[in-house]
C-alpha cells in the first residue's frame, strides 16, 4: 500500500511538472491562435481602388507592408512553400508553379522526409496543439508537411460553391478553435486569369472575399479565441494583364496585414519582407527556435 502511495505521489509530481512547464512556454507566446488567411493572386496595387473594409480595418488597428517580395517565379507552389517553409528555393527545392516534390534535393529534410516548415516546428514544441490547413488549390497539401497536422483537406467544387471554404474554415474554429490554422484561397488568382488583374472581375472577387474574412473573424469571436489571437493576411504573388511569374512589382508585391493581441495598432511599416519572412514572423509569435536551414527573419517591429 505504500508503495504504490508512493508511486502514485510520483506520478502525479510528473505530471504537475509537465504541465507548468507546458504553461509557462505557452505564457511566453504572444498569443495562443494564429490564424493565417492566404488569398491566392492578391496584388497590393489592387488596394489604391479595392472595396474591402475588413481589410482595411486590419490595417488601420494592426500593421502591414504592401512591399513584401515573392520569390521567383512569382508564382503560387514556390513562394506557398517558401512561406511555410521559412527559406527560398534554392534551399527547399520547391521552384514551379505547380511542385509536388523539390526539383532540388532540399538542403535539409525533417522527420517526416520533408524540407522543416512552420508546422513541424510547432507540433514538435507543442504536441497538443490544434493545427490545419483548409485550402481550394489541392496543389497546398503538398508543401504543408501533412503529418505535422491535425486536419487538413481541400474544399469540394470550390469553384461552383464558392463558400465552400468560407463554411469549412467557420466549422473548423468554432469546433477545434485551432492554435495555428492557415485558410488558404484560391481567389482572386482565378480572377485575374479569367479577366485581367485590374478587371472589374477581380475586384468584385476581393469585396467578395473581404466578406469572408469578416465571416472568418466573426466565428473566431463566437468561439472566444479572438481576443487571444493574431490575424495574419497575405498572398503568394500578383498579376499582370491574365498571367504571373514574372519580374514586374505588379507580379511580385503583395500585402502583408497582421493585427490582434501583442500586435501594434500603428498601420504601415517599412522594412523590407520577403516570403519566407511569414514562417520566421510566426515561429516568433509562438516562442519557436527556427531552424539553422531558415533564412526567414521575424518581424519583430510590428509587435508591442
Amino acid at each position: 500500500m505504500k508503495k504504490y502511495f508512493i508511486t502514485t505521489i510520483l506520478i502525479a509530481t510528473i505530471c504537475a511538472v509537465f504541465i507548468s512547464c507546458k504553461d509557462n512556454n505557452h505564457k511566453e507566446w504572444k498569443a495562443q491562435h494564429v490564424i493565417l488567411i492566404g488569398l491566392d493572386g492578391w496584388c497590393s496595387k489592387s488596394m489604391e481602388e479595392a472595396d474591402m473594409p475588413n481589410v482595411r480595418q486590419m490595417m488601420g488597428n494592426g500593421r502591414y507592408t504592401l512591399k513584401m517580395r515573392s520569390v521567383l517565379p512569382s508564382s503560387s507552389a514556390v513562394n506557398w512553400a517558401s512561406m511555410f517553409m521559412g527559406a527560398s528555393p534554392e534551399l527547399h527545392g520547391y521552384t514551379t508553379w505547380g511542385s509536388r516534390t523539390p526539383e532540388l534535393p532540399s538542403r535539409e529534410l525533417n522527420q517526416n522526409g520533408i524540407f522543416p516548415t512552420i508546422f513541424q516546428l510547432l507540433r514538435d514544441a507543442s504536441p497538443e496543439s490544434e493545427i490545419g490547413v483548409l485550402y481550394e488549390w489541392d496543389g497546398i497539401k503538398y508543401l504543408i508537411d501533412t503529418l505535422s497536422v491535425n486536419y487538413y483537406a481541400v474544399a469540394p467544387d470550390f469553384k461552383t460553391h464558392p463558400l465552400a471554404l468560407r463554411d469549412m474554415a467557420v466549422e473548423y474554429i468554432k469546433e477545434k478553435k485551432p492554435t495555428l490554422a492557415a485558410f488558404i484561397f484560391d481567389n482572386p488568382d482565378a480572377a485575374g486569369h479569367a479577366e485581367d488583374w485590374r478587371s472589374p472581375a477581380y475586384y468584385d472577387k476581393l469585396k467578395e472575399l473581404d466578406n469572408y474574412i469578416g465571416d472568418i473573424i466573426n466565428a473566431m469571436k463566437e468561439s472566444g479565441i479572438y481576443e487571444n489571437s493574431i490575424i495574419i493576411l497575405t498572398s503568394d504573388h500578383g498579376g499582370i494583364d491574365k498571367g504571373h511569374g514574372g519580374k514586374t512589382m505588379l507580379e511580385m508585391e503583395v500585402p502583408f496585414i497582421i493585427y490582434g493581441k501583442n500586435v501594434k495598432p500603428s498601420g504601415a511599416f517599412h522594412e523590407s519582407m520577403m516570403m519566407f519572412d511569414v514562417a520566421s514572423t510566426i515561429a516568433h509569435i509562438f516562442n519557436l527556435q527556427q531552424p539553422q536551414v531558415w533564412i526567414g527573419r521575424p518581424m519583430t517591429q510590428v509587435f508591442e
